[in-house]
């Protein structure tokens, strides 16, 4: 269905993940930065400099040392780095304990970078720098994956503990911000063919209300507002990545009448799905 270019750190190797430093002068960093999108989750650090990542059409600007992560499926590209060195990291979800991969998935939409001390920065480069010089090592040497893969759970430990913090800034009740992931998870499944909170409702074994005031408790926003946002982004992925018509994107998500799908992207996005895909590839 996409035409999709090859991800910036190409899967070499077979224990599920790939890492690369860069600095300024590096091609292939020159050459990974074109626009794309990955099934792996991506892991940013930048170790100094300034650097600017265009994530699902919006501007991250992130000045180092900071950390920030690329969710599977997200279009990216770099459009800036002044004398920038760091790591990338792309690592299959399999890989990412459970209770790592919660924490990284409780954003609902553009994820912030997130700003490390002095501490953690130096504590993140030992980890990478010795997960780099051990996959250098013989794949038959004894507990190797054992050991990269502790390593590499090091690394997302601190990573995840970064982004451990309570959305919005404030603390929220426990079951609201429970019942906020089991929607995002279920949402994202079923966005395609489900359109109604009243239905989201009815599988997740609650009434829509308290689902939609569990939103915008642990989000600030609606239930009608997420399915939105994700349709249009699913919509601006399409029209960046695939050969579909608008009619068929319409249908693809859902939609049978393609003119009311035009119509709610132009009302959302101030143009017509046509004149953003032209925008954007350019």
């Amino acid at each position: 269905m996409y035409d999709i270019s090859d991800p910036p750190l190409a899967k070499k190797v077979s224990h599920g993940f790939d890492m690369k430093h860069f600095n300024n002068a590096t091609q292939a960093m020159n050459e990974a930065w074109e626009t794309q999108r990955d099934e792996r989750y991506l892991f940013y650090l930048l170790e100094n400099g300034n650097a600017s990542l265009m994530l699902d059409f919006q501007q991250v600007s992130i000045s180092a040392p900071s950390i920030c992560y690329i969710f599977p499926g997200q279009i990216y590209s770099r459009l800036m780095e002044e004398k920038g060195s760091g790591w990338l990291i792309a690592v299959e979800a399999y890989l990412i304990p459970r209770e790592y991969r919660m924490v990284f998935d409780s954003q609902f939409s553009l994820n912030q970078p997130f700003c490390l001390s002095d501490n953690l920065i130096s504590q993140c480069n030992r980890l990478l720098n010795l997960l780099k010089e051990k996959t250098a090592e013989s794949p038959e040497s004894p507990f190797f994956q054992g050991v990269v893969h502790s390593i590499l759970h090091a690394f997302l430990g601190i990573a995840a503990s970064c982004f451990n913090q309570p959305i919005n800034g404030a603390l929220t009740a426990k079951r609201p911000k429970e019942l906020a992931l089991q929607f995002k998870h279920l949402l994202l499944e079923k966005v395609k063919t489900l359109k109604s909170p009243a239905a989201y409702a009815a599988i997740l074994n609650v009434s829509e209300s308290y689902l939609n005031e569990s939103l915008k408790k642990a989000t600030g926003y609606s239930v009608s507002y997420w399915i939105q946002y994700h349709v249009l982004l699913e919509a601006k992925r399409l029209l960046y990545y695939s050969s579909l018509n608008v009619k068929e994107i319409a249908n693809e998500l859902g939609y049978d009448d393609h003119t009311y799908f035009s119509k709610l992207f132009k009302k959302s996005e101030g143009t017509t799905p046509l004149t953003f895909r032209m925008q954007y590839r350019k």
